[in-house]
């Protein structure tokens, strides 16, 4: 792993936590403040070795992370608890099919938890 390996994983952080906080100036100040905190404390740490390796790995898993996982919601109405979710095309949708068979099937060894 290289310096400009660390450099892309540093940029491409960057740009996730753009589009995970669009419009929030004080998330992204945070987020970015965030990032650049923890690359300046793994600045020591040897370009060749397995650490950066995996900290470079590591960040990237967090910039797909805040790129496809992290929704923005804003409150529209305080009474019925209602909220606009700003979901882009980098957002991730699933197609609920884990949800909907969720509670069919829980046993343990071929035996329904619930029986005795």
């Amino acid at each position: 792993m290289s310096r400009e390996m660390a450099l892309q994983a540093y940029r491409h952080l960057l740009r996730s936590t753009r589009i995970a906080f669009q419009g929030d100036i004080n998330t992204l100040s945070a987020a970015r403040f965030e990032a650049r905190r923890q690359f300046d404390s793994n600045r020591s740490v040897s370009s060749g070795s397995e650490d950066a390796a995996g900290k470079i790995a590591q960040a990237q898993e967090i910039a797909k992370f805040l790129r496809e996982n992290v929704v923005q919601g804003e409150k529209v109405d305080t009474e019925a608890e209602k909220y606009k979710l700003r979901i882009h095309e980098h957002t991730e949708r699933g197609d609920n099919e884990d949800i909907k068979t969720a509670g069919k099937g829980n046993t343990l060894a071929g035996v329904k938890c619930c029986q005795s």
